[in-house]
């Protein structure tokens, strides 16, 4: 194992440009003040990503996955993680309803987007350009690269989580880069990292009910899970 993260177990293989990602079934909330576990969770964030990132490279996106290995581990290629969350905000919803005041629930008029450094010990905190470039973890023309692939990104799945009758209210990714420098979309797009709400009832299908304790967590990625399968015909 080269490292456990909240969510996720990273193990090395043969080949030196390959690393098998093992999903488990903790759920961490809150920068894991909240720690617990949901029962399929692992198997449901497999599965549900490996659908997406099969999708969304046969639209052109390029991203780190190469296949599904069984229920909870896929095969990936090895990747340098950025050390920046790229946040993005369709509906008002979370913390930033929170820190801005406002109800959840509202559709900006346009995209929000927030960039997050990825340390534990400072909870992630919310940061600018600026402040990236002058920590040395991307250059503006790599921020600007990244907000592009992540715009493309935000585009394909408004699509295709709308042809599931669910809002994508927003959602977390995570970028890489090869050996050769390409910048790509690494980790996991799940209800673990994703807002989802049902079009119909605004039903929150993803991690909210179990940062809120609001039961069903499992049978929300679930559901999730079989209506993605359907729309692509799975």
């Amino acid at each position: 194992m080269l490292y456990e993260g909240k969510a996720k177990q990273i193990f090395e293989t043969n080949n030196p440009n390959e690393v098998i990602v093992r999903f488990k079934d903790d759920a961490t909330a809150f920068n894991a003040q909240k720690r617990g576990s949901v029962d399929l969770k692992g198997e449901m964030n497999n599965a549900i990503t490996t659908l997406i990132f099969e999708y969304l490279s046969q639209k052109g996106i390029a991203t780190h996955f190469i296949k599904q290995l069984d229920e909870r581990e896929q095969l990936v290629k090895k990747v340098n993680i950025i050390p920046l969350e790229m946040v993005v905000r369709n509906y008002s919803a979370g913390s930033m309803a929170k820190r801005l005041g406002v109800e959840e629930g509202i559709k900006s008029p346009v995209t929000i987007f927030d960039l997050c450094l990825k340390n534990d010990e400072l909870g992630d905190p919310l940061i600018n350009d600026h402040h990236a470039v002058f920590l040395g973890v991307a250059t503006y023309e790599e921020l600007d690269e990244m907000y592009e692939l992540t715009s493309d990104i935000n585009d394909i799945l408004i699509e295709l989580f709308g042809r599931m009758n669910i809002i994508l209210v927003d959602f977390k990714i995570e970028l890489g880069k090869t050996a050769d420098g390409k910048i790509i979309l690494a980790d996991e797009i799940s209800p673990d990292t994703c807002r989802l709400w049902d079009k119909e009832t605004m039903k929150k299908l993803d991690k909210d009910r179990f940062r809120r304790d609001l039961g069903e967590v499992t049978e929300a990625y679930v559901e999730i899970y079989e209506r993605l399968k359907k729309v692509l015909g799975k």
